[in-house]
């Protein structure tokens, strides 16, 4: 067989578009200076035959179907969002923050995890660092094994060695393989050392957690590919200072709207056992101007939260919007059609929204209580801490009915809420729209049905 020979060629770190030479701006997608150069592989093409020999198809009943495919980690937020549990075989994408509880959170998982064997791989910390965190977590060590190394091959002898049920390997950045270069980080080291993981845990029944970095933007460092190549993608956000949020971006055993709520501690990471009332925080009578309760859906369970608006004459000539927990596009388009039926002048003031405790929300049903925390700002009206306000806001001014709207009610009363402001839906709903055993539910068409209900 002829010898491997490598080649240079130069590849975009931003799109991974390949030339042959350096250029200074790449032809697919313009960034400037962003070739990096890569030494390549040229392995030995397969002959026909070789393919031929090696490619058999099978049909599809004839394939085994795994028995108890799914284990708990041990962690029940952590369960939720990956759909009820670890799938075995299941390739996992972790990214988020440096020092956000990664590392924390894998440890925690590994300790608590039913399997009787699983692998740590460290291409970053030290195993005195590692084993100093798990002694201040106090977590069970006998059944965890320690790899400190980033060569795959080195890696790939390991797993073959020990057979273990569960692996992570932090982090994806620091994988290499000498097959494409002894430089990790780069694209190519990345896609190649993962898909080989991923193979190899697929064979194996083994599932495999990657830890990943984020850019300063937030999105997961390194090609895009790697979330194609993982069964599911996970981002680990920190919504206020203690609490961690985790929420699936990618889910191909399960649902991608569940959240997981957790509080950081010094024994690691905990669980929030019931987060409905955990965003609102102790609740005043009245609560300030500007400040609305709203019931969010998020996944199996509904959270109330608290959405915060300020309204100021803007300083600079033009007006903005201040929003980094909701959409600020979304924010305009509310004060657009605040502005168009009450008159208001949003277009000279600046708008800061906020959410209490660092949730980011994103559906549709926030959108009624949005509109009147910013209308009790420029009003200076208040409402009671007794009421939750839920509903969709057409730009029209209708109010659009939500999905979920008896789990919401019946959150909202067991939380002590007496009045709930919603959509219409109409007489042959089964949401009975007076009395619910404390709570009254008041529907409305328009946002200003809806205005009037609340401030009369």
């Amino acid at each position: 067989m002829p010898a491997k020979k490598n080649k240079t060629i130069f590849k975009c770190s931003s799109c991974s578009h390949e030339e042959t030479k350096w250029l200074g701006r790449c032809p697919s997608c313009g960034s400037w200076n962003s070739f990096e150069e890569e030494q390549v592989t040229v392995k030995k093409k397969t002959t026909s035959a070789e393919k031929k020999k090696s490619a058999e198809a099978i049909n599809l009943t004839e394939v085994d179907t795994l028995a108890d495919y799914r284990f708990t980690s041990g962690i029940t937020e952590l369960d939720r969002v990956l759909g009820g549990g670890i799938m075995k075989g299941g390739a996992v994408l972790l990214g988020g923050e440096p020092g956000i509880g990664k590392s924390t959170l894998m440890l925690q998982l590994l300790s608590s995890s039913p399997v009787a064997k699983c692998l740590y791989i460290s291409g970053e910390e030290s195993p005195t660092q590692i084993r100093m965190r798990a002694d201040r977590l106090k977590l069970k060590l006998n059944k965890i094994f320690l790899l400190h190394d980033a060569e795959l091959e080195h890696i790939e002898r390991v797993l073959n060695k020990n057979k273990p049920q569960l692996v992570i390997v932090d982090s994806v950045q620091t994988l290499f393989s000498q097959e494409v270069g002894l430089v990790p980080g780069t694209t190519s080291q990345i896609k190649y050392s993962c898909m080989e993981l991923i193979n190899w845990a697929k064979l194996q029944g083994t599932a495999i957690f990657f830890i990943g970095h984020v850019t300063k933007d937030g999105s997961l460092a390194g090609p895009k590919v790697i979330e194609h190549m993982v069964d599911t993608v996970i981002n680990f956000e920190q919504a206020a200072s203690g609490i961690r949020i985790i929420r699936a971006s990618k889910n191909r055993f399960g649902s991608v709207d569940e959240l997981g709520v957790f509080t950081m501690g010094g024994k690691g990471l905990l669980p929030v056992a019931d987060p409905a009332t955990f965003f609102i925080g102790q609740r005043r009578e009245p609560i300030p101007s500007g400040s609305v309760i709203s019931a969010v859906f998020e996944g199996s369970r509904t959270f109330m939260v608290e959405i915060q608006a300020l309204t100021i004459p803007a300083k600079s000539g033009y007006s903005r919007v201040y929003s980094d927990r909701i959409d600020s596009a979304r924010v305009s388009r509310i004060s657009a059609v605040l502005e168009k039926h009450f008159g208001l002048s949003l277009s000279a003031n600046d708008i800061y929204i906020n959410v209490a405790g660092g949730m980011r929300l994103s559906e549709v049903g926030i959108e009624l209580a949005l509109a009147m925390a910013i209308y009790t700002s420029i009003t200076g009206k208040k409402l009671s801490n007794n009421i939750v306000l839920v509903g969709e806001l057409s730009l029209a001014g209708e109010l659009r009915t939500v999905q979920h709207l008896d789990k919401r009610i019946k959150t909202a009363r067991e939380m002590g809420f007496t009045v709930m402001v919603g959509p219409d839906i109409g007489t042959k709903s089964k949401v009975i729209h007076k009395n619910h055993d404390g709570l009254t539910f008041v529907p409305c068409r328009t946002i200003e049905d809806a205005v009037l209900a609340l401030t009369q």
